[in-house]
């Protein structure tokens, strides 16, 4: 891995050292590259994290422009925004945070064959999207190209993280056989948002620079609205046609 630059050093000094990053793990971050789709809630303070800490490379899918019901949860955006395609807005932002990230918008929500492309190209995926579809479809990405997967969920007040390493702990599909009925509109709190997508960002952040314990396999639930946190170890299903033992031609 190529050396941190003096500037480098600098910017992170804060994140290097006991109890934090070590030197070598800021340089795998600054060589991993991380996909977040989508950049919304908690894909937008996801990125923003993982920019701050110095991931060398941001792929950052969303498609559509801002609307003014947006701005409760986006961070990512602003009233000068508004009207505007959301992954130029967002990269923007992004780029003007860390000028040492490369940021990759992408102005689309990916489809099956775009997922699994973009997962053979990064490092860790977080999948942040609204819809199950969206969700069940990196899920598939990730075990095809074994990349890890961190999907993060939201609703009101609560917010959930699912840590997946392919091929050894339970995926999505194995927690969701099939796609549960879906809240287009759902009510969601801003803040709930933004704490989901730090803590997704942490655990990439920890799988990318090989520090600390992920939440491999396990699903983490924040309920914000009667202070509980809660984290429940998965079992992989042994017939999920996606990880199961006919998945894996056993």
């Amino acid at each position: 891995m190529p050396d941190l630059t003096p500037d480098e050093l600098e910017r992170y000094s804060r994140q290097i050292g006991p109890g934090v990053l070590s030197l070598d793990g800021q340089q795998r971050l600054r060589c991993s590259t991380a996909l977040v789709t989508r950049a919304g809630g908690m894909g937008g303070p996801a990125a923003l994290m993982l920019a701050m800490a110095g991931v060398g490379r941001l792929i950052v899918a969303h498609g559509g422009h801002l609307i003014s019901p947006d701005l409760n949860r986006q961070v990512l955006g602003s009233e000068q925004g508004l009207g505007k395609p959301r992954a130029a807005e967002f990269a923007a932002y992004l780029r003007g945070m860390n000028r040492f990230v490369q940021v990759e918008p992408l102005d689309y929500e990916p489809d099956d064959d775009q997922a699994l492309e973009l997962a053979a190209r990064c490092d860790v995926i977080l999948s942040c999207p609204p819809t199950f579809e969206e969700r069940l479809r990196l899920n598939r990405a990730a075990v095809i190209t074994g990349t890890p997967l961190i999907d993060a969920a939201q609703w009101g007040m609560t917010g959930t993280l699912i840590v997946v390493r392919p091929g050894e702990t339970a995926c999505l599909e194995c927690v969701y056989p099939a796609p549960p009925p879906f809240e287009e509109l759902f009510p969601v709190v801003g803040a709930i948002s933004s704490a989901t997508g730090s803590l997704a960002a942490l655990e990439a952040i920890k799988i990318l620079s090989q520090t600390g314990r992920p939440l491999w396999g396990r699903m983490f639930t924040y309920d914000g609205y009667h202070g509980r946190a809660t984290a429940v170890q998965l079992q992989r299903r042994p017939q999920c046609p996606r990880c199961g033992a006919a998945a894996r031609g056993a």
